[in-house]
């Protein structure tokens, strides 16, 4: 399958809404198996729409996009086979409990009966919900939920996990949780990462290299320590590459 076997490779990427602006402005980049690449950028900058384009819930205008070498918009299928992704929605059943939600996605995925009872549990472990597992969805917190719904993304370990803004609204104990399991995947099992955030803290903790979105385009591109350089603070308004546009 090749080094791109994890990877994800975009060129020229372009989604267009019928009214309104191009979300997705032409954009190029590159993330290496392995990587956690943060996508950076404030509320309605593209990333939501970049990350439905990659995960195959919306198809490109134009430009071509792979994901771990299957091109989302003619392989679709075989790009949900090995993507994993926690959206921003968390499609959750409140009167299922954290248990039969990690049951129900593992016969989705076709684990046979004994796997799906122990991935979910091990799952659920790892994400610190043993105890919640025969809750009531609807009793979770925020943080519960967000940390389901990763390890939801994680019942068929994926090769490629997308999480967008997977900590907003988190309480620092709960964020800092969720941050240490994203490491863990990409250091240890070597799951390529693609995180969206509005916080460079995040981009800073996590992410190998950040790309900087703003009105459908990349504006910057770099290491965390790089940007941080250039910006200088923990949240970012996105400056533009040219000096005479910003």
């Amino acid at each position: 399958m090749g080094a791109a076997a994890n990877g994800i490779e975009v060129e020229g990427l372009v989604r267009e809404f019928k009214k309104g602006p191009r979300a997705v402005d032409g954009i190029d980049l590159t993330v290496s198996p392995g990587e956690i690449y943060g996508f950076l950028g404030p509320n309605g900058a593209g990333k939501s729409t970049t990350v439905l384009v990659l995960t195959t819930l919306l198809p490109p205008t134009a430009g071509t996009a792979r994901v771990a070498g299957f091109d989302v918009a003619t392989q679709g299928g075989s790009v949900r086979t090995v993507i994993g992704a926690a959206l921003q929605e968390a499609a959750l059943d409140p009167f299922l409990t954290g248990r039969d939600h990690m049951k129900l996605q593992g016969a989705l995925h076709g684990l046979r009966r004994a796997e799906r009872e122990a991935r979910g549990e091990e799952l659920l472990a790892r994400i610190g919900l043993s105890e919640a597992g025969d809750r009531k969805v609807k009793a979770y917190s925020g943080g519960m939920k967000r940390r389901l719904d990763l390890a939801l993304a994680l019942v068929h370990r994926p090769r490629v996990l997308f999480l967008d803004e997977p900590t907003t609204g988190l309480d620092p104990q709960s964020r800092s949780a969720l941050w240490q399991e994203v490491g863990r995947l990409a250091k240890e099992e070597g799951v390529t990462v693609f995180l969206t955030t509005q916080y460079l803290e995040e981009a800073d903790v996590l992410a190998d290299r950040v790309g900087i979105i703003d009105h459908g385009r990349i504006v910057a591109e770099g290491t965390p320590a790089e940007l941080k350089a250039q910006i200088g603070r923990p949240s970012v308004e996105a400056v533009p590459a040219d000096p005479d546009d910003r």
